[in-house]
């Protein structure tokens, strides 16, 4: 095992998770790129950063528990912990079903319990650590059609605020990045209609980038020793906070 900082990105495999993980792995951590069902660009991303991916579903504990302990044995350490992985579902209230909102709300809970262990099992034994929760700017404006996925993602900035306060005095911080409208895969097959209004809300007139994300989540995890339980917003003017 390394004496490397070790850096746990959840949700790797694509998009901000992948950004990420390369930026992390660009400031000199070794990375662990976690991924639940995207095995092959995981493990790909893994072996150009020289580092390591590791499966699990984030909605059941005992394999979040198997997680933790593979971390234990193969890299001894965790010293920055991007909270990434997420999980959407689109539909109105009224016609959602009740086991579509379980399945965004099981990935919220798992979220909090791997940082319980990451917690338990190294941060508090190395008395330092960063934790990074990646949210959204629709978990502060709101999104018709998303209300399980705003209501976990505004429960993430909240996560973010009170974890801060009850680590005080430790040299652990915990922060939020909320990212506004990013080009990825979901957001490039959205119809043109709705991406221009979409465009319509953004000052800057674009969509931001995955490594624009990547940047912030690096800044809070290599350089930013006094910013700690806040929500920093990355969304080219639509949303301030």
């Amino acid at each position: 095992m390394s004496e490397r900082p070790v850096a746990l990105v959840t949700g790797a495999g694509t998009g901000i998770g992948t950004a990420c993980a390369r930026a992390l792995a660009a400031e000199g951590l070794r990375v662990i790129v976690h991924y639940r069902g995207s095995r092959e660009p995981a493990e790909k991303l893994a072996s150009e950063l020289d580092g390591l991916a590791l499966q699990a579903d984030l909605a059941d504990s005992d394999s979040i528990d198997a997680l933790v302990k593979t971390l234990k044995d193969e890299a001894g350490r965790v010293d920055v912990l991007v909270n990434n992985a997420g999980m959407n579902v689109n539909a109105p209230m009224l016609t959602m079903k009740l086991d579509a909102y379980d399945t965004v709300s099981g990935v919220a809970r798992g979220t909090w319990y791997l940082t319980k262990l990451v917690l338990r099992r190294f941060m508090l034994r190395q008395d330092r650590g960063r934790i990074i929760n990646v949210s959204s700017v629709v978990g502060h404006t709101g999104n018709a059609g998303q209300i399980p996925y705003t209501m976990a993602k505004a429960g993430l900035d909240a996560f973010t605020k009170s974890l801060a306060q009850e680590l005080a005095g430790r040299e652990i911080l915990v922060n939020s990045v909320a990212p506004g409208f990013i080009e990825t895969d979901m957001t490039r097959d959205l119809p043109d209609d709705v991406q221009a209004g979409i465009l319509a809300r953004i000052p800057q007139g674009r969509m931001g980038s995955p490594d624009e994300v990547a940047d912030v989540v690096a800044f809070l995890a290599t350089r930013a020793g006094y910013v700690n339980g806040t929500v920093i917003h990355v969304n080219g003017g639509m949303y301030g906070g």
